[in-house]
């Protein structure tokens, strides 16, 4: 964007409503995903027997005595965090099969329910008596029906939540429990977490999240998180955070009464000193990661957004347009995998994705190396060159961008997996009501940009806010303006379409463009 910019930093910030006991704060740190070593590290005294835990954890369940439930919680919490990864997959197992609803009640309350006749409001005095009796026995089935289709873990996952820890405590167990469904597809896993998931969106909703700026003279304990969990863009050490929470920028976070300190991070890296902010027309959203697996599927960033975009709003007037700056992590593994094919298919069955000049063009330019190779093949070969080689020559750059640019925008446009955009990034900004606004060349040369996108980078803008809010309505039209990116999102949902701007239109269209032009 030609556009002057202020560069937000996002950082989604939780807190403990109350500590949880530093034995199970330390024993947390070692999740069934990928760290067998911390699991191994966990000293034999402090592990638990499963059997142990799984009485604990019964305890939970069955007890009704509140004044020892705290008690027992603790101890779970405790137990389930000092388990190996072998013992928590079984115990999670057990969770998910014999904890589940009682399907012979359910049978059996489904039986009576169609036994019952449904009233015809016939026979009844002015008062309806007779029908409300006939009613009754419906209420009181349904009342049942409810209760007995809530499976037993229910009890576990709702005591859990109102225990001080507890809410952490669960996404850790979801971390868990997605790491079991990609190693095994077990059905009951499966509703175990299908259940958990829709508890936790319930229980993060933005209603409960608090908006907080983070700055410089916020605790370190959390600054020193920020340097460590950035995956993006990885901040060195403190003096270079303190540069990125400087003037022209803003930290923000989510805060939630009841998981401590981490959720996700948007952040914008600027090497140049930032334009004064009394000047700035266009705020910046850079990147999004996620710190917390067991939140996986919760859309908090969606909320994040559009409650940052009012903060900023209100806080700087001058702001009137609002964009990212994102990678494209899927493109160059698809791209490969297209030409890729091209080796192994029959020609007649293999799809050419170059147009004949580009193909031309490639192998009169750069095929003097692998003589008797098609477009396809040569590019392939320049691609997959060691170190990225293409990219340290000026010659090969400039040959490969509008090949590259091209078939980027057919990538984000019309590649799709279920009717939505296969890229993940596209997928989340435009089921936000973003649309794709314009294509960086040579934007990210790090090793991870030059892998994920050959460099590329993508402006997903919020095309209400940019279109519609102007520098001459106040606040609160704003945001109001910002009510209709809810129209954008939910288009594409129902129908998959997604809004991009002329300038990327044109790379997969300039011939129907240029007629336009003429007509």
């Amino acid at each position: 964007m030609n556009k002057k910019g202020l560069a937000i930093l996002l950082r989604s910030k939780m807190r403990p409503l109350s500590p949880v006991s530093n034995k199970v704060m330390q024993l947390e740190q070692a999740p069934l995903e990928g760290n067998k070593v911390a699991t191994q590290n966990v000293s034999s005294k402090t592990q638990r027997d499963l059997g142990e835990v799984r009485e604990s954890m019964n305890s939970v369940i069955s007890m009704n005595k509140k004044e020892i439930l705290d008690t027992a919680l603790s101890e779970f919490s405790e137990g389930y965090f000092s388990l190996s990864q072998e013992n928590r997959h079984k115990l999670l197992l057990v969770l998910a099969r014999e904890y589940d609803l009682n399907r012979t009640q359910v049978r059996e309350l489904m039986k009576q329910y169609i036994g019952l006749e449904i009233p015809n409001g016939d026979g009844t005095d002015e008062h309806g008596h007779e029908m409300e009796g006939q009613l009754s026995a419906f209420y009181r089935i349904e009342r049942n029906l409810r209760h007995a289709l809530q499976p037993m873990y229910a009890v576990l996952f709702e005591r859990l939540n109102t225990h001080p820890g507890g809410l952490k405590f669960l996404a850790t167990v979801r971390a868990d429990i997605l790491c079991i469904i990609a190693d095994e597809n077990i059905a009951s896993i499966r509703a175990l977490d299908s259940y958990l998931k829709e508890k936790l969106i319930t229980w993060l909703s933005p209603a409960n999240l608090e908006l907080h700026q983070i700055t410089w003279d916020d605790p370190a304990s959390l600054l020193e998180k920020i340097v460590a969990y950035e995956a993006v863009h990885p901040i060195s050490n403190l003096i270079d955070l303190k540069r990125r929470l400087g003037i022209g920028r803003r930290c923000f976070g989510y805060i939630h009464p009841a998981i401590p300190e981490r959720a996700a991070l948007q952040e914008v890296l600027w090497h140049d000193p930032p334009t004064p902010e009394c000047e700035a027309t266009t705020a910046l959203f850079y990147s999004i990661s996620s710190t917390q697996p067991g939140l996986a599927g919760i859309n908090l960033g969606k909320f994040l957004i559009k409650r940052v975009i009012h903060l900023v709003m209100k806080d700087m007037p001058n702001i009137s347009n609002f964009a990212t700056l994102s990678p494209i992590p899927g493109f160059m593994q698809w791209l490969l995998s297209k030409l890729a094919s091209s080796e192994r298919s029959v020609p007649i069955f293999c799809e050419n994705i170059l147009e004949p000049e580009e193909e031309r063009a490639l192998v009169d330019a750069f095929g003097d190396s692998t003589a008797g190779k098609n477009g396809m093949e040569v590019l392939l070969h320049l691609l997959t060159s060691a170190n990225h080689e293409w990219a340290q020559s000026v010659r090969l750059i400039s040959g490969l961008k509008p090949i590259l640019l091209r078939l980027c925008a057919r990538y984000l446009l019309h590649e799709k997996k279920r009717g939505k955009a296969l890229d993940s990034v596209a997928n989340f900004h435009l089921q936000n009501g973003a649309m794709i606004g314009r294509l960086n060349w040579m934007a990210d040369r790090s090793e991870k940009g030059l892998s994920q996108s050959g460099g590329i980078m993508v402006n997903y803008i919020y095309r209400n806010v940019i279109v519609v809010v102007g520098p001459f309505l106040d606040v609160e039209e704003k945001w109001r303006c910002l009510e209709h990116i809810e129209d954008y999102a939910q288009a594409y949902f129902s129908t998959g379409h997604i809004q991009a701007s002329p300038d990327v239109h044109h790379f997969i269209e300039p011939l129907e463009k240029n007629e336009d032009s003429v007509n």
